[in-house]
């Protein structure tokens, strides 16, 4: 049963719905439907005349942070959106209300033990930004470096947890009443986003986030992160370096400039393969607010992303399937996609793959060899929903930080260049990483892997040996006999050895499958090659 504080959230939504003159949305609700009769204790106080995009953006502002983060996200899908809403929604993206710049003071020098001007040489009291979790502030270091200074909203926390268990309520009537709610696993969904959101309030962690994301594309000509001063840190301050760029929605302040636009559209796909896959840590929050372009170059503009409190990753067996299932989808090999569904456990093993494979057939032959412009990932998806409505497709929890970021690059690649070539663009990367993983580079990265487990095995060979023989010696073991711990040892070394000679076979057929791939003219030096391989690898078999 749902705690008094969560009771008491729900008919404070319900308040600040009616407001706004939103209560067709309450109406429709069967959850909410009980309360309807709160209407009549919060009568509007608002022009329900009033444009429906501003009425529902002043809606989110006040409903806080979780309801804030919806807006933004559906701010980026036009398709899908009537003009005056999205333009509305994506005011939330930069133009959150700030808090007092006081309370911003009181915060930072609160984690840091003295005052703002012994810490800073400059402290702009005027917030260059606000979103829904904190706000950003310009500064300068004692030692000259402009920064920006990340301060949480006061009470964010409280807030957040009572809209948490709100969520968390509406998903267990779901799953107990609903009935899609067991395969939809709504309880699941909500404890992962609890897991993310509640992330971000820690922005040592975002700090961490945005080191290792710059480490990740260190050198790169695509994607800049700013630089992060450790020492200025706190769990409720983040001190970055101040990144000087255009905003991604300011397309006409990126024509004027004579950018790339579609360098910069393929470049944004790559950047995103590069981190699922390549990386495996996902910037998740890319909505058009935190990122910005240098056109230092024009014709080589470069990303430069903020804002790193919400970042994803995959298990390896989650990225593989996901691979398969996009290079299968860019072949149009709808039978190895039913397939991979069912090797993944996702669909119940009864199901036929050729009635899978025909229905994913159908929603997706129709999408190819078009551009983005004509193209609607969300509308994909959603008629993907129903054939998983059907096949009984389980949601997977996990996924939903990717599907989010691919609606956002999906929108931003609408907004940057709608003639975009999305598989021209993602299959390289896709065929590369895929090559990396099972491929001649796949086995090598094992070998070099493996080679200290052998080492270490080698080393404490002769002390085992010469234990062993101390046993026999003194009487305490016979050696006829095998106890458990011997038997292991030589079910280990048998392992160690089993492993060696198929590594030393692999090895050899890399190098003279590479030396005679790469040189023509050296056939007669591959052959002795391979053949003192395999020698080797005879003498070295279990």
């Amino acid at each position: 049963m749902a705690s008094r504080r969560t009771v008491f959230r729900m008919i404070a939504i319900q308040r600040v719905l009616v407001k706004y003159g939103l209560d067709d949305i309450i109406k429709k609700t069967h959850l909410l439907r009980p309360l309807r009769f709160l209407f009549y204790l919060a009568p509007r106080r608002r022009d329900s005349s009033a444009p429906l995009g501003e009425r529902i953006r002043l809606a989110l502002e006040e409903l806080g942070p979780i309801f804030v983060k919806f807006g933004q996200a559906l701010s980026t899908r036009r398709d899908l959106l009537p003009t005056d809403i999205a333009d509305e929604l994506a005011k939330l993206q930069d133009a959150v209300p700030p808090f007092p710049a006081a309370e911003a003071v009181a915060i930072i020098e609160g984690a840091y033990g003295e005052t703002v001007d012994r810490v800073f040489e400059r402290f702009d009291q005027e917030p260059l930004a606000a979103a829904s979790i904190a706000q950003v502030h310009t500064a300068r270091l004692k030692t000259g470096h402009e920064v920006i200074v990340k301060v949480l909203r006061p009470g964010v926390r409280t807030q957040i947890e009572s809209d948490l268990a709100v969520l968390r309520a509406i998903a267990g009537l779901a799953d107990r009443y609903w009935e899609h709610g067991k395969r939809l696993r709504p309880l699941e969904i909500v404890d992962e986003y609890e897991h993310t959101i509640l992330d971000e309030l820690d922005l040592m962690r975002e700090a961490a986030n945005a080191a290792q994301l710059k480490r990740n594309f260190q050198g790169s000509d695509m994607l800049y992160v700013p630089d992060v001063h450790w020492e200025y840190c706190r769990p409720e301050v983040l001190v970055q370096e101040r990144i000087y760029g255009t905003p991604i929605s300011d397309m006409e302040t990126l024509l004027k400039a004579g950018t790339n636009i579609q360098v910069l559209a393929e470049n944004g796909v790559e950047i995103f393969f590069t981190q699922v896959f390549r990386h495996n840590f996902f910037h998740a929050d890319m909505h058009p607010g935190n990122i910005f372009v240098i056109t230092t170059d024009p014709e080589r503009p470069k990303y430069a992303a903020v804002d790193f409190g919400i970042v994803g990753t995959l298990s390896p067996e989650d990225q593989r399937y996901l691979a398969q299932n996009f290079l299968a989808f860019f072949d149009r090999d709808y039978h190895r996609i039913a397939k991979l569904h069912l090797e993944s456990g996702w669909v119940p093993a009864s199901t036929r793959v050729d009635q899978l494979e025909t229905a994913v057939r159908t929603v997706c032959e129709p999408i190819f060899n078009k551009p983005l412009s004509e193209i609607s990932f969300a509308q994909v998806l959603m008629r993907l929903f129903r054939v998983a409505q059907r096949f009984n497709v389980e949601i997977q929890p996990q996924m939903i930080l990717l599907h989010k970021t691919l609606f956002n690059i999906e929108g931003l690649g609408r907004q940057l260049y709608p003639q975009l070539d999305l598989w021209k663009t993602a299959h390289p990367v896709l065929k590369r990483w895929m090559d990396e993983q099972i491929g001649a580079r796949a086995v090598l990265k094992d070998f070099r892997e493996n080679l200290p487990q052998l080492r270490d095995a080698l080393r404490e060979l002769p002390a085992i040996i010469q234990y062993l023989g101390e046993q026999v010696s003194e009487g305490q073991m016979n050696a006829g006999s095998q106890p458990p711990d011997l038997r292991q040892i030589q079910e280990q070394l048998a392992t160690q050895q089993q492993q060696r000679y198929w590594l030393t076979i692999a090895a050899t057929a890399i190098v003279s499958g590479m030396l005679v791939l790469t040189s023509g003219s050296l056939p007669e030096l591959a052959w002795p090659l391979l053949a003192a391989g395999a020698l080797a690898a005879f003498a070295a078999r279990p």
